[in-house]
């Protein structure tokens, strides 16, 4: 069972269209480490780990299961690196720090409801976008098996909390992806059954800020 998706709030297949891309890459406090890992805000110039990933057929096995061309991803990266309220719902890039190498994406975004793929066209301006924000990673197959997703999910709920005002945040996963519903109880959040998105019904979790604090403490 793959550990490399925790939830669907990723590039997908028949997306809506964008804007023009929001990236805020410079502001220091997007970028944040743990241990292993260091976040970094997606940019143009990740095109490169945008192709390791989506054009890997076992690494969205569970994320919408379509693969891009390459020609594809040129296309829809502009998209890809938005973000808002002040850069703090977007896209990461995961780095392993004692490498360099690019080894995933980490995610904060709204989560759709009856579209496939996140609405991009809410990810602007200073606001937080109504409705639920989830948190999400995709990982390359060669960083599969390491722990990181635990790592990477846990890093960025606390970023959700100590950095933003949101008061919860949620996830959903494939009903088969049994390794990614494992990581997010790990990180603390909490099974509610079938909740909707991507235009079904999937496993629900989620956390609210006091439960967070409560779990840290």
């Amino acid at each position: 069972m793959s550990t490399s998706v925790a939830s669907g709030a990723v590039p997908g297949h028949n997306a809506r269209q964008a804007n023009q891309a929001y990236p805020m890459t410079s502001a220091p406090h997007l970028t944040f480490e743990t241990e292993r890992l260091r976040f970094e805000p997606l940019s143009l110039d990740d095109l490169d780990l945008a192709i390791e990933q989506w054009t890997d057929p076992e690494v969205v096995r569970y994320v919408g299961d379509y693969t891009y061309s390459k020609a594809e991803l040129v296309e829809e990266m502009p998209k890809f690196v938005r973000r808002c309220a002040d850069g703090c719902i977007g896209v990461w890039r995961l780095t392993e720090r004692a490498t360099g190498e690019k080894i995933g994406t980490a995610i904060l975004l709204p989560s759709p409801v009856e579209l496939d793929d996140t609405d991009w066209d809410l990810v602007t301006g200073d606001e937080i976008p109504e409705g639920d924000i989830e948190v999400g990673y995709v990982l390359k197959r060669s960083a599969w098996g390491k722990g990181y997703a635990t790592e990477a999910c846990a890093r960025m709920l606390r970023f959700a909390f100590e950095a933003t005002a949101l008061a919860e945040v949620m996830a959903t996963t494939d009903h088969e992806n049994l390794a990614s519903q494992s990581v997010l109880k790990k990180c603390g959040m909490i099974p509610v059954g079938l909740i909707r998105a991507y235009r079904g019904d999937f496993p629900g979790f989620r956390l609210t800020r006091e439960e967070w604090r409560r779990n840290c403490a």
